[in-house]
């Protein structure tokens, strides 16, 4: 089987500028480096032929080139608790058009279709309930930005789950023109 999803991997800058940003809170598991990326849909355990009709309805997307930038922090909560730390970014119009076109394209191979509301996010933190605290992290980073940047692509990826968390490898890359 195959956990997969599709998602935009930011430039090394602003991966970069994320990192910088990261810490001050006990017992967060920050994301690395690699696995930084802005999540357009995640698919979950597929086997492998699923996971090649995926690959190749995923090659049939249309979409141009478009910009967005970093714009704000925040945290995903379930009954009160913090389980994440994310970071946001504007504009989204494109970006939920590209989650749309990606969403029917993997409708059409026969994954259900994603009910979720589409939040356009980077994940930085994932916590646990013996996390610390996380109001001084969020305040003093309330006005994170960054410049614009192009997006021009996007991925398939395999998350493989492990000890020390998940381990993404890109599957295929896909060009917008």
């Amino acid at each position: 089987m195959h956990r997969l999803f599709i998602a935009i991997q930011p430039p090394a800058a602003i991966r970069t500028n994320l990192l910088s940003t990261m810490g001050g809170i006990e017992g967060a598991r920050w994301q690395t480096d690699a696995q930084l990326h802005l999540t357009l849909r995640f698919i979950g355990e597929v086997n492998r032929h699923q996971a090649q009709d995926i690959a190749a309805a995923l090659g049939g997307i249309s979409a141009s080139p478009f910009t967005i930038s970093l714009s704000s922090v925040g945290a995903f909560d379930r009954r009160g608790r913090v389980e994440a730390l994310w970071v946001g970014v504007t504009p989204h119009d494109e970006l939920k058009a590209l989650h749309n076109k990606v969403d029917r394209a993997c409708t059409s191979v026969g994954v259900p279709p994603d009910k979720r509301a589409y939040l356009p996010h980077i994940t930085l933190a994932r916590l646990n309930r013996s996390s610390g605290p996380v109001d001084n992290f969020l305040a003093l980073h309330a006005g994170l930005s960054s410049t614009e940047f192009t997006v021009d692509q996007f991925g398939l990826f395999e998350s493989e789950l492990g000890r020390q968390g998940a381990v993404y490898h890109l599957v295929e890359r896909y060009r917008l023109v």
